[in-house]
Parts: structure tokens; sequence; C-alpha cells
């Protein structure tokens, strides 16, 4: 379990943020600029001491201000991967990667090297110095040195924020090695959500120093009332599912979820594999009447829930039951044309084409990600 309660000022702006969540997988901490995300991560770090609180990761205290506990950062056992890589320059790859392992007793070492650096990739790193690495290739041993001195709990602010769109993708299949093969708990603040919704597990949405709301990725971000936190315009519905078959012959993959089999171009997942899938509300179509003859391979029947009538936009977003929670946006005019209202059966379909690949989420067992290693 880790559990936070803490209270802090700095300047106007004060931080009062009290939460608890399980020590496994990908705990994401989302918010805009300025809300107290990196705050946050800071006095789990012990980087920062606010001015009271309680902090327990795993049965540990690591602050307790009403009995003047305050655990030294070094000895709190947490990594940390900041948004710059923060290497040392005069060391190589291999030296930045032990510095902190070799600092850990051999008793308590749970991480292997050879493993860290095989899950990473960055065995042809190993003699190379930092200034001669990628951006992706330093956020990599960036994430290794932090694994290596097997802390209980890694922390993560914002590793992604300085890379580019296409290093960005580079990295999100390493931090997924690293969830699913080490089980370490993490941390990891962003103000990104579409890397949330590819790698976090529990979210927690923090407006103004406070928690807003926590609960899965799935349930959140299909909460209307969130919309001005989870973000309007790239809205739309995360949805658990696993991979069913493929089809060989039209290159097509079959989802299986609560409401039926959603079918996109061909992934290379292996069937019966967890994942979790992305449809932005603005690629979703409704029908009163079972369309015939269209090109859209993901038709589904399905009763309306809720509609946003507080909207002044020409826009409407609409949430729709077919098994699972699916959001639509269409315009106004359509709604009044359709006479759309609660309770309404409709018909939504999906383009293949149009399920959000880039977010696109796996959880692959520790097995399976070794052999695809080694």
């Amino acid at each position: 379990m880790i559990s936070v309660d803490i209270i802090h000022r700095l300047g106007s702006f004060t931080l009062a943020t009290k939460f608890e969540t399980g020590t496994r997988g990908i705990t994401a901490i989302f918010g805009r600029s300025g809300a107290g995300k990196t705050s946050i991560v800071n006095v789990l770090a012990g980087l920062l001491q606010p001015r009271s609180g309680r902090i327990e990761i795993g049965g540990h205290v690591l602050l307790d201000t009403g009995n003047r506990i305050n655990v030294p950062p070094e000895k709190r056992r947490l990594g940390y991967v900041f948004q710059e890589s923060r290497l040392f320059p005069h060391y190589s790859v291999r030296r930045n990667l032990t510095y902190g392992m070799l600092r850990t007793p051999n008793a308590e070492r749970r991480v292997d090297f050879d493993d860290v650096v095989g899950v990473l990739g960055i065995e042809a790193l190993l003699d190379r110095k930092p200034r001669s690495l990628s951006g992706g290739e330093r956020q990599r041993v960036a994430l290794g040195r932090a694994l290596l001195p097997s802390p209980n709990l890694l922390l993560m602010d914002e590793p992604l924020a300085s890379l580019d769109a296409s290093r960005k993708q580079e990295i999100l299949p390493f931090i997924e090695r690293l969830r699913d093969h080490f089980h370490i708990p993490m941390v990891y603040v962003s103000h990104d959500i579409d890397e949330i919704i590819r790698l976090a597990d529990t979210l927690i949405l923090i407006d103004e120093g406070r928690v807003a709301a926590m609960g899965s990725v799935e349930d959140l971000t299909s909460r209307l009332d969130l919309r001005p936190l989870t973000g309007r315009y790239e809205a739309g519905s995360v949805i658990a599912a696993s991979v069913a078959g493929h089809d060989a012959e039209f290159g097509l993959t079959e989802l299986a979820f609560a409401g039926g089999t959603f079918r996109l171009p061909r992934i290379d997942n292996p069937v019966g594999e967890k994942v979790r899938v992305r449809i932005r509300a603005r690629d979703v179509s409704l029908a009163l009447t079972r369309p015939e003859s269209v090109s859209e391979l993901n038709v589904f029947k399905g009763r309306i829930m809720e509609l946003d009538h507080t909207q002044s936009a020409p826009q409407i977003d609409i949430r729709i039951d077919i098994g699972v929670p699916l959001w639509v946006r269409i315009t106004r005019r359509a709604v009044y044309e359709l006479d759309l209202r609660e309770g309404s059966e409709v018909y939504t379909l999906v383009k293949s084409t149009s399920i959000d690949r880039q977010t696109l989420s796996t959880q692959k067992s520790a097995a399976t990600i070794t052999e695809e290693i080694y």
C-alpha cells in the first residue's frame, strides 16, 4: 500500500493531497501544469519537506511529522527518473548504471544487471558516454540506473516530456517491459493523457493541489464531470479487452470485450493477451436502425445513458452503454433530428482504422518478456 496524506504551502499555492493505492503496476498522477504533480513526487522522494503529513510505502513509514519521522532521501529506497536523464557526463553508461547499485548491500539487491540491460536493450551502449547517446537512449539508461538499486518504488516525473513524438513511442514499450518484468510499483507523473491511457493501472487526477478523483483509467475517462481535467477535445472511451484472434486473410485482429468484438488492423499481440484500447468520441457515428452495406466493421447496439446538455458548443457528448461505456460526439443538430434522449436505443459505428493504436496498452507476463528479449 502507498499511503499519502500531506499538506504544504508553496507561496500562494496549497498542496493538500491524500490518497491510498496498492503497490502494483503503475499509478499515474495526472493534471494540468501547476496542479502540484511534481511537488507530490518530490515529497515522496524526500526532496521537499511538507509542513505536515504522513507517507507510508509497503509498510515502511517514510514521513510522519506528528512523530518527527523524516527518512532522508538516500535511505527511502526509491528510484527517481526525472524529465531530463541527469546522467553523469564523465561516466560511461556502465558506470552510470552501477552507481546506485554498488551502494546497495548485496543482500538487498533484487534486480540483476544483465536482466535490466537486456530488458532496456542497451547492451551496445555500455562503453559509451552520455553525450554520444540520443535522447531516447539517455532516458533508457536513466530508467536502468533508477531500477538497479532495487527500489521499493520507482518515481517517474514526466520522463518523456523532453522527447519528440517518435522518441516517446520508442521509450513507451520499454516502460511497459519494466512494469511487466520486474513488478516494481511505479508512480508516473504526466500531463499527456495518451501516456496515461497506455501505461497506467490506477489514475489519480490532481486539481489545484488536491485529489479530484482516483480510480481505474477506464472509469475516470468515462466520466463526463471529469472532462475539464481529462481533456475534452481528445476525449474518448478506454476499454479493457483481450486478443480473441487474427484474420490472416484480411490482416485484422479481433479484440473481445464486455460488449462484443472489435476489429482493427492487425497487431502482433498473441491470442489471449490483455489490452486496453482507446476510441475517440469524435470517431464514432450513430444510427437509429442497424445499418447495412457500410464500411464500418464495428457496429454495436446500445442505449443512451447520458447526454451533455450543458454544452453551448454545436457538438454534444453522449454516453452509450454497449456493454461498456462508449462516448460519442455528434452535432447538436444531429441530436435534434434523430430525437435522441436518455433511454433511446441506437447503433454505434466505429471504423477499424480509427481505434487509437498509439495508446494501445498491453500487459505481458515476465515469461513472455524474457522470451522476447532472449
